[in-house]
This record gives C-alpha cells, sequence and structure tokens, in this order.
C-alpha cells in the first residue's frame, strides 16, 4: 500500500489536512508534519525523514507539500530515508485528498498515486 505524507510549515495545518484526507483513505497510513520542531513555524528535515518511514507500508510514500522550502526539506528527507518516496506537485489539501482517494485502490502504485494528487492542480473550484 502506498502511504502518504502532508508536510506544512504548520503542525496545525498538517494535522487538519490529514484529517480531511484521512475520511477517504481507508487503511492508508497517512502522517503529518510540520512546525520548526520548538512549536514554531517551518519545516525540518529529521522529521520528514520520521514521518515518511512511519508512512511507509511496502509500496512507497507520496509527499505533498506547502511552499518552498518544504520542498527543500522533503528533498533532504527522501534522500536520507531508505524508503521510496517522491513529492508530488499539487495542491497540498486537494492534492492529499486525491491521493488517499487513489491509495485505497489494490492496484495502486507510487506513480499512480502521485499522478491523481497531482491531477488536482486542474480542479476548478467555481
Amino acid at each position: 500500500m502506498v502511504g502518504l505524507v502532508v508536510v506544512s510549515h504548520s503542525e496545525r495545518a498538517a494535522e487538519g489536512i490529514v484529517e480531511i484526507a484521512a475520511e477517504m483513505a481507508g487503511d492508508t497510513r497517512i502522517e503529518a508534519v510540520g512546525g520548526d520542531g520548538s512549536g514554531g513555524i517551518g519545516t525540518v528535515p529529521d522529521a520528514i525523514e520520521d514521518a515518511i518511514d512511519a508512512a511507509a507500508d511496502g509500496d512507497g510514500v507520496v509527499v505533498l507539500v506547502d511552499l518552498g522550502s518544504a520542498v527543500m526539506n522533503a528533498d533532504v528527507a527522501i534522500e536520507l530515508s531508505e524508503v521510496e518516496a517522491v513529492i508530488a506537485d499539487a495542491p497540498v489539501l486537494e492534492g492529499a485528498v486525491n491521493a488517499a482517494v487513489a491509495a485505497t485502490d489494490p492496484s495502486a502504485t507510487l506513480d499512480s498515486v502521485r499522478e491523481q494528487a497531482e491531477a488536482a492542480r486542474d480542479i476548478e473550484k467555481l
């Protein structure tokens, strides 16, 4: 099963996004990670790596991020982790929901879940 990690500069934002995506996720492992480790705003590669490792369930992990430095720190975390993981170039909330739905498919792959997360870029709200 493909796992998911939501990375935000805000721990509360990451947890809220995971709460919403989990409604669609079935048994998919989804981890929230955010903040600077001291209660402030930011991201930390070691915490992201821990979340990737926790979300891993055999078929890799799709990582969704909010802002620029989260991408950089997620890249570092992926390099440090032994888990196969990729960053989805997707809006974090909509992408997480799409990825959660896609991950419930028994034939889901890392690529198929990432593609569905990235398809969220085309969702129109109005």
